[in-house]
Protein backbone atom coordinates (compact mmCIF):
# COMPACT_ATOMS: atom_id res chain seq x y z
CA UNK A 1 0.00 0.00 0.00
CA UNK A 2 1.03 3.43 -0.75
CA UNK A 3 2.60 5.15 2.17
CA UNK A 4 0.26 7.84 2.55
CA UNK A 5 -2.78 5.57 3.22
CA UNK A 6 -0.56 3.70 5.37
CA UNK A 7 -0.67 6.89 7.24
CA UNK A 8 -3.91 7.07 7.72
CA UNK A 9 -4.36 3.32 8.39
CA UNK A 10 -1.95 4.06 11.56
CA UNK A 11 -3.05 7.11 12.82
CA UNK A 12 -5.61 5.05 14.65
CA UNK A 13 -3.19 2.64 15.96
CA UNK A 14 -0.10 4.34 16.45
CA UNK A 15 -0.31 7.04 19.16
CA UNK A 16 2.37 9.66 17.28
CA UNK A 17 6.06 10.12 16.47
CA UNK A 18 6.98 11.36 19.98
CA UNK A 19 6.68 10.45 23.97
CA UNK A 20 4.65 13.12 24.60
CA UNK A 21 1.84 11.73 21.48
CA UNK A 22 1.66 8.68 23.73
CA UNK A 23 1.58 10.72 27.07
CA UNK A 24 -1.19 12.57 25.50
CA UNK A 25 -3.06 9.56 23.97
CA UNK A 26 -2.98 7.42 27.67
CA UNK A 27 -4.20 10.29 29.54
CA UNK A 28 -6.98 10.96 26.82
CA UNK A 29 -8.29 7.17 27.63
CA UNK A 30 -7.37 7.13 31.25
CA UNK A 31 -11.19 7.91 31.63
CA UNK A 32 -11.93 4.42 30.25
CA UNK A 33 -11.05 2.76 32.99
CA UNK A 34 -7.86 1.23 31.13
CA UNK A 35 -4.19 0.74 31.97
CA UNK A 36 -1.00 0.79 29.14
CA UNK A 37 1.57 -0.81 28.29
CA UNK A 38 4.15 1.32 26.12
CA UNK A 39 6.23 0.11 23.26
CA UNK A 40 8.85 2.31 21.06
CA UNK A 41 8.30 1.41 17.74
CA UNK A 42 11.55 -0.47 15.90
CA UNK A 43 12.70 -3.90 16.34
CA UNK A 44 15.54 -5.46 14.97
CA UNK A 45 18.92 -3.28 14.17
CA UNK A 46 21.90 -3.43 12.06
CA UNK A 47 24.81 -1.47 14.33
CA UNK A 48 25.08 -1.15 17.96
CA UNK A 49 25.05 2.73 17.39
CA UNK A 50 21.61 2.10 16.58
CA UNK A 51 20.71 0.57 20.09
CA UNK A 52 21.35 3.46 21.97
CA UNK A 53 18.61 5.58 20.18
CA UNK A 54 16.01 3.12 22.12
CA UNK A 55 17.94 2.75 25.35
CA UNK A 56 17.64 6.63 25.74
CA UNK A 57 13.99 6.47 24.45
CA UNK A 58 13.20 4.30 27.20
CA UNK A 59 14.80 5.83 29.91
CA UNK A 60 12.26 9.04 28.66
CA UNK A 61 10.07 6.73 28.47
CA UNK A 62 10.34 5.40 32.45
CA UNK A 63 10.23 9.12 33.01
CA UNK A 64 7.21 10.60 31.43
CA UNK A 65 5.70 7.58 33.43
CA UNK A 66 6.58 8.47 36.75
CA UNK A 67 6.06 12.47 35.95
CA UNK A 68 2.77 11.92 34.54
CA UNK A 69 1.87 9.85 37.22
CA UNK A 70 0.65 6.88 34.50
CA UNK A 71 -1.11 3.40 35.05
CA UNK A 72 1.69 1.57 32.47
CA UNK A 73 4.28 -0.30 32.21
CA UNK A 74 6.76 -0.98 29.09
CA UNK A 75 7.23 -3.08 26.11
CA UNK A 76 10.42 -3.98 24.16
CA UNK A 77 12.15 -5.63 22.00
CA UNK A 78 15.26 -7.44 22.97
CA UNK A 79 16.41 -7.38 18.96
CA UNK A 80 16.48 -3.40 19.65
CA UNK A 81 18.95 -3.78 22.19
CA UNK A 82 21.44 -5.53 19.81
CA UNK A 83 20.39 -8.98 20.80
CA UNK A 84 21.64 -10.92 17.42
CA UNK A 85 24.78 -8.73 17.13
CA UNK A 86 25.96 -8.59 20.71
CA UNK A 87 24.17 -10.65 23.53
CA UNK A 88 26.26 -9.64 26.59
CA UNK A 89 25.73 -6.10 25.45
CA UNK A 90 22.06 -6.39 24.66
CA UNK A 91 21.41 -8.17 28.53
CA UNK A 92 23.39 -5.08 30.08
CA UNK A 93 21.27 -2.95 28.49
CA UNK A 94 18.37 -4.45 29.49
CA UNK A 95 19.62 -5.36 33.19
CA UNK A 96 20.02 -1.51 33.50
CA UNK A 97 16.45 -0.75 32.16
CA UNK A 98 15.16 -3.12 34.64
CA UNK A 99 17.22 -1.82 37.62
CA UNK A 100 15.81 1.71 36.54
CA UNK A 101 12.31 0.76 36.28
CA UNK A 102 12.00 -1.57 39.22
CA UNK A 103 12.41 2.16 41.83
CA UNK A 104 9.27 2.87 40.24
CA UNK A 105 7.44 -0.60 40.58
CA UNK A 106 7.42 -0.19 36.64
CA UNK A 107 7.20 -3.81 34.99
CA UNK A 108 8.99 -4.73 31.79
CA UNK A 109 7.51 -7.00 29.28
CA UNK A 110 10.01 -8.74 26.82
CA UNK A 111 8.27 -8.96 23.53
CA UNK A 112 8.72 -12.18 21.90
CA UNK A 113 10.08 -11.79 18.03
CA UNK A 114 10.65 -14.69 15.48
CA UNK A 115 11.63 -17.89 15.90
CA UNK A 116 15.72 -17.16 16.12
CA UNK A 117 15.31 -15.31 19.37
CA UNK A 118 12.49 -17.53 20.94
CA UNK A 119 14.75 -19.30 23.17
CA UNK A 120 17.30 -16.24 24.01
CA UNK A 121 14.31 -13.95 24.81
CA UNK A 122 13.21 -16.41 27.48
CA UNK A 123 16.35 -17.38 28.44
CA UNK A 124 17.20 -13.57 29.16
CA UNK A 125 13.79 -13.52 31.86
CA UNK A 126 15.20 -15.89 33.72
CA UNK A 127 18.44 -14.57 33.87
CA UNK A 128 17.17 -11.42 35.22
CA UNK A 129 15.22 -13.14 38.14
CA UNK A 130 18.09 -15.18 38.85
CA UNK A 131 19.50 -11.39 39.54
CA UNK A 132 16.88 -10.55 41.79
CA UNK A 133 15.49 -8.27 39.06
CA UNK A 134 11.52 -10.09 39.31
CA UNK A 135 9.80 -6.76 37.64
CA UNK A 136 10.42 -8.68 33.71
CA UNK A 137 8.14 -11.10 31.81
CA UNK A 138 7.51 -12.20 28.10
CA UNK A 139 5.73 -12.55 25.53
CA UNK A 140 4.85 -16.30 24.09
CA UNK A 141 3.30 -17.19 20.86
CA UNK A 142 0.56 -19.66 20.87
CA UNK A 143 1.09 -20.56 17.04
CA UNK A 144 4.40 -22.12 18.08
CA UNK A 145 4.46 -26.12 18.98
CA UNK A 146 6.91 -25.09 21.07
CA UNK A 147 4.62 -23.50 23.40
CA UNK A 148 3.31 -25.57 26.02
CA UNK A 149 7.19 -26.86 26.68
CA UNK A 150 7.97 -23.38 26.89
CA UNK A 151 5.45 -22.41 29.70
CA UNK A 152 6.33 -25.51 31.39
CA UNK A 153 9.76 -24.83 31.92
CA UNK A 154 9.35 -21.35 32.66
CA UNK A 155 6.80 -22.24 35.74
CA UNK A 156 8.85 -25.19 36.60
CA UNK A 157 11.62 -22.39 37.10
CA UNK A 158 9.64 -19.41 38.23
CA UNK A 159 6.47 -20.87 39.82
CA UNK A 160 4.00 -18.00 40.39
CA UNK A 161 6.44 -15.61 39.57
CA UNK A 162 6.04 -16.47 35.89
CA UNK A 163 4.46 -13.45 33.95
CA UNK A 164 2.95 -14.27 30.41
CA UNK A 165 1.98 -12.63 27.89
CA UNK A 166 -0.18 -14.90 25.63
CA UNK A 167 -0.82 -14.22 22.23
CA UNK A 168 -1.32 -15.63 18.61
CA UNK A 169 1.70 -14.26 17.42
CA UNK A 170 1.91 -11.76 14.27
CA UNK A 171 5.25 -13.63 13.02
CA UNK A 172 4.33 -15.83 10.27
CA UNK A 173 6.15 -19.13 10.77
CA UNK A 174 6.78 -22.46 8.89
CA UNK A 175 4.21 -24.68 9.33
CA UNK A 176 7.29 -26.96 10.31
CA UNK A 177 7.03 -25.09 13.85
CA UNK A 178 3.82 -23.35 13.92
CA UNK A 179 -0.14 -23.65 13.21
CA UNK A 180 -0.54 -21.73 10.70
CA UNK A 181 -4.68 -21.98 9.94
CA UNK A 182 -6.48 -19.67 12.68
CA UNK A 183 -9.10 -22.49 14.04
CA UNK A 184 -5.61 -24.27 15.04
CA UNK A 185 -4.22 -21.07 16.16
CA UNK A 186 -7.38 -19.91 18.21
CA UNK A 187 -7.05 -23.70 19.39
CA UNK A 188 -3.45 -23.48 20.76
CA UNK A 189 -4.15 -20.26 22.07
CA UNK A 190 -7.46 -21.36 24.25
CA UNK A 191 -5.39 -24.12 25.81
CA UNK A 192 -2.27 -21.82 26.78
CA UNK A 193 -4.92 -20.18 28.70
CA UNK A 194 -5.75 -22.99 30.31
CA UNK A 195 -1.95 -23.36 31.06
CA UNK A 196 -1.19 -20.38 32.70
CA UNK A 197 -4.31 -20.32 34.15
CA UNK A 198 -3.69 -23.96 35.97
CA UNK A 199 -0.07 -22.93 36.57
CA UNK A 200 -0.44 -20.01 38.93
CA UNK A 201 1.23 -17.84 36.71
CA UNK A 202 0.20 -14.24 35.45
CA UNK A 203 -1.82 -14.44 32.30
CA UNK A 204 -1.84 -11.50 30.29
CA UNK A 205 -4.02 -12.44 27.89
CA UNK A 206 -4.20 -10.54 24.38
CA UNK A 207 -6.31 -11.31 22.10
CA UNK A 208 -9.21 -9.42 19.68
CA UNK A 209 -10.79 -12.67 18.79
CA UNK A 210 -13.83 -12.62 20.19
CA UNK A 211 -14.04 -16.82 20.41
CA UNK A 212 -10.71 -16.43 22.50
CA UNK A 213 -11.93 -13.14 24.87
CA UNK A 214 -15.41 -15.61 25.62
CA UNK A 215 -13.14 -19.21 26.42
CA UNK A 216 -10.82 -17.06 28.57
CA UNK A 217 -13.95 -15.41 30.72
CA UNK A 218 -15.64 -18.84 31.04
CA UNK A 219 -11.81 -20.16 32.05
CA UNK A 220 -11.41 -18.25 34.78
CA UNK A 221 -15.02 -18.62 35.89
CA UNK A 222 -14.55 -21.77 36.24
CA UNK A 223 -11.33 -21.07 38.54
CA UNK A 224 -13.53 -18.45 40.46
CA UNK A 225 -11.24 -15.69 38.95
CA UNK A 226 -12.20 -12.38 38.21
CA UNK A 227 -13.64 -8.67 38.77
CA UNK A 228 -12.98 -8.13 42.39
CA UNK A 229 -11.73 -11.12 43.80
CA UNK A 230 -8.10 -11.67 45.19
CA UNK A 231 -6.42 -14.62 43.41
CA UNK A 232 -7.76 -18.17 44.48
CA UNK A 233 -4.95 -20.13 42.92
CA UNK A 234 -2.90 -21.74 45.84
CA UNK A 235 -0.01 -21.99 43.28
CA UNK A 236 -0.21 -17.98 42.36
CA UNK A 237 2.63 -15.67 43.19
CA UNK A 238 2.22 -12.82 45.02
CA UNK A 239 0.01 -9.62 44.59
CA UNK A 240 1.89 -7.82 41.72
CA UNK A 241 1.75 -3.60 41.57
CA UNK A 242 0.10 -1.99 39.13
CA UNK A 243 -1.98 -5.74 38.43
CA UNK A 244 -4.90 -7.98 38.07
CA UNK A 245 -5.71 -10.90 40.54
CA UNK A 246 -3.62 -13.28 38.52
CA UNK A 247 -5.05 -12.38 34.80
CA UNK A 248 -5.67 -9.35 32.54
CA UNK A 249 -6.87 -8.64 29.29
CA UNK A 250 -4.82 -7.28 26.02
CA UNK A 251 -5.28 -5.15 23.36
CA UNK A 252 -3.98 -2.86 20.81
CA UNK A 253 -4.69 0.54 20.19
CA UNK A 254 -7.70 1.33 18.50
CA UNK A 255 -8.56 -2.41 18.27
CA UNK A 256 -12.04 -3.98 19.57
CA UNK A 257 -12.52 -0.77 22.24
CA UNK A 258 -16.10 -1.49 21.94
CA UNK A 259 -15.16 -4.53 23.21
CA UNK A 260 -12.02 -3.71 25.81
CA UNK A 261 -14.65 -0.93 27.32
CA UNK A 262 -17.61 -3.55 28.36
CA UNK A 263 -14.57 -5.63 30.30
CA UNK A 264 -13.68 -2.90 31.89
CA UNK A 265 -17.12 -1.92 32.93
CA UNK A 266 -17.68 -5.74 34.40
CA UNK A 267 -14.07 -5.23 36.61
CA UNK A 268 -11.86 -6.93 34.53
CA UNK A 269 -8.56 -5.06 34.75
CA UNK A 270 -7.84 -4.39 30.53
CA UNK A 271 -4.56 -2.95 29.19
CA UNK A 272 -4.05 -1.27 26.04
CA UNK A 273 -0.75 -1.38 24.10
CA UNK A 274 0.26 1.88 23.41
CA UNK A 275 3.17 2.18 20.27
CA UNK A 276 4.63 5.46 19.21
CA UNK A 277 7.72 6.43 17.58
CA UNK A 278 8.94 7.31 13.84
CA UNK A 279 9.22 3.88 12.40
CA UNK A 280 5.08 3.95 11.84
CA UNK A 281 5.25 2.98 9.05
CA UNK A 282 6.82 -0.44 9.46
CA UNK A 283 4.59 -0.88 12.27
CA UNK A 284 1.60 -0.34 9.90
CA UNK A 285 3.07 -2.84 7.01
CA UNK A 286 3.28 -5.41 9.86
CA UNK A 287 -0.37 -5.33 10.97
CA UNK A 288 -1.16 -5.47 7.21
CA UNK A 289 0.56 -8.32 6.79
CA UNK A 290 -0.59 -9.76 9.72
CA UNK A 291 -4.37 -9.62 8.48
CA UNK A 292 -4.80 -8.58 4.62
CA UNK A 293 -8.88 -7.48 5.17
CA UNK A 294 -7.09 -5.03 7.04
CA UNK A 295 -6.56 -3.06 3.89
CA UNK A 296 -10.30 -3.00 3.19
CA UNK A 297 -11.37 -1.94 6.86
CA UNK A 298 -8.83 1.33 5.68
CA UNK A 299 -10.11 2.23 2.54
CA UNK A 300 -13.73 1.83 4.15
CA UNK A 301 -12.81 3.55 7.21
CA UNK A 302 -11.92 6.84 3.85
CA UNK A 303 -15.11 6.24 2.37
CA UNK A 304 -17.14 6.09 5.08
CA UNK A 305 -15.69 7.17 8.40
CA UNK A 306 -18.44 6.74 10.28
CA UNK A 307 -18.11 2.89 10.17
CA UNK A 308 -14.83 3.30 11.80
CA UNK A 309 -15.43 2.23 15.39
CA UNK A 310 -12.91 2.38 18.26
Amino acid sequence: MPKFLVGKFSKRYVAGATIDDAVKVMKNLANENACFTIDVLGEEISNLDEAQYFIDEYNRVLDAIVENNLDANISVKPTAFGLLIDEEIAYKSIEKLLKKAAESEIFIRLDMEDYRVTQVTLDIALKMHERGLTNVGVVIQARMFRTKEDIENLVSQLGGAADVRICKGIYLESEKIAHTKYQGIVDALNQSVDQLLDSGAYAAIASHDLPVIDYSLKALKKRKMGPNTPDPRENAGPPRPHKGAGYEFQMLLGVRGNIRRKLAAQGHLTRIYIPYGSRWYEYGMRRLRENPDIAWHVTKSILMPWTNRK
